[in-house]
């Protein structure tokens, strides 16, 4: 009962118990015999095997203590429907030759997924190859087609649907970080067990996940990086913290890089004492003496939306717009600058490039948001000098 060679696209799997001892053509027999007539003509398995739809029926069993139990596996080349019902045609199949048997169905196997899996190892195996071999004018192409592949294998994750590393559920460490782009560039490196926030505040189902999982917050070297660690600190069990460098993204790293930022992870607590201390550092920071002609030079800036610089010894050295500060800091010499007083809000972004530059300390109208204060500048508004 052989039937036409067909290229099967599934497999059905159905194990089965006879009470009593059976040899194969007996159970071939009660699989034809007692599914005859049962879907009608067409679904007739001795017309399917003859028209090539169903192959050749394997049977393997084994008898003992006066039982039989096995298995058959029935190559069908039928639509997922008829292939379905065959299978359940098979489990009403309750005696072999005498005996009473049971039939239950254990999986039906798409015989295509296999050779899809074949297909996509041997396209690696061809693309790993192209980059080794050929010249180097190749590699971006093919860093481009690995990256779609990566990104193939991103998740969704949980009732948000977060992006996610496809072993975030298998490993005991998850990297969290902040979006999509970061856990595409993790997967690439070869971290399969990065999820992202994927917003500003924190997900559901982050903060679940860190309850179970040693947790790692990897985030951005800037001031976003700061916020949402802060958050994450406040509502998540994080264990470790990672940082990108300075002004860097995670999702740019190179694998050295993440490599290196990752093995210099310090411990949450050890993170928190550190912000704790860079605070008291601020509260007793020394304030430099500030001569009389400047805080009376304030008077006569507010209003005036201008800058003015000074070297070290308060001599002036430039007055500028306060629109071209920042610009204007960034052109100076490491200490040329000593002080900067100017009709405007001190910015992070002011404060970075001052600290950068060595600049001492800073007077402005308004103090806005800032979350990095360096050691190394004295910070102060207007109203502290008039006090």
């Amino acid at each position: 009962m052989g039937g036409l060679t067909l290229t099967a696209k599934y497999n059905i799997h159905v194990s089965f118990e006879v009470e009593g001892i059976v040899e194969k053509p007996d159970v071939i027999g009660a699989i034809f015999g007692q599914t005859e007539g049962l879907l009608g003509d067409e679904l007739d398995l001795r017309e399917l095997q003859k028209t090539g739809r169903i192959g050749r029926i394997q049977v393997q069993l084994n008898s003992k203590g006066g039982r039989t139990i096995g298995k058959v596996i029935i190559p069908s080349s039928l639509g997922r429907i008829e292939t379905a019902l065959i299978a359940a045609a098979i489990e009403t199949i309750d005696k072999v030759g005498p005996c009473s048997a049971r039939f239950e169905l254990e999986d039906i196997e798409d015989a295509r997924e296999e050779k899809r899996r074949k297909v996509i190892k041997r396209a690696k195996e061809i693309l790993l190859k192209w980059e080794r071999d050929k010249i180097p004018e190749t590699k971006e192409i093919i860093e481009k087609i690995l990256k779609e592949i990566r990104t193939a294998e991103i998740i969704k994750y949980g009732s948000e649907g977060l992006p996610a590393g496809p072993d975030i559920d298998y490993e005991d460490t998850i990297i969290i970080v902040e979006g999509r782009a970061d856990v595409i560039n993790l997967l690439k490196h070869g971290y399969r067990n990065a999820i992202a926030i994927e917003g500003t505040s924190i997900p559901k189902t982050i903060v679940e996940l860190s309850k179970s999982k040693k947790t790692i917050a990897f985030v951005d070297g800037d001031r976003a990086g700061e916020l949402i660690l802060k958050e994450l600190l406040q509502v998540a069990e994080i264990d470790y913290i990672a940082r990108a460098p300075p002004g860097r993204e995670v999702e740019e790293l190179t694998a050295k890089e993440i490599a290196k930022c990752l093995s210099n992870v310090i411990p949450a607590e050890e993170y928190l004492s550190q912000i704790e201390k860079a605070k008291q550092k601020t509260r007793t920071l020394y304030v430099p003496p500030i001569p009389k002609k400047i805080i009376e030079k304030i008077k006569e800036l507010e209003g005036t939306l201008e800058a003015i610089l000074y070297g070290e010894k308060w001599h002036e050295i430039n007055i500028i717009p306060v629109r071209n500060l920042a610009e204007e800091l960034k052109n100076m010499s490491r200490g040329q600058v000593y002080g900067i007083v100017f009709d405007g809000v001190i910015t992070q972004r002011i404060v970075d490039i001052a600290s950068e530059k060595n600049v001492k300390i800073v007077v402005g109208a308004r103090i806005g948001n800032i979350t990095k204060r360096p050691v190394n500048l004295t910070i102060l508004k207007f109203n502290d000098l008039s006090s």
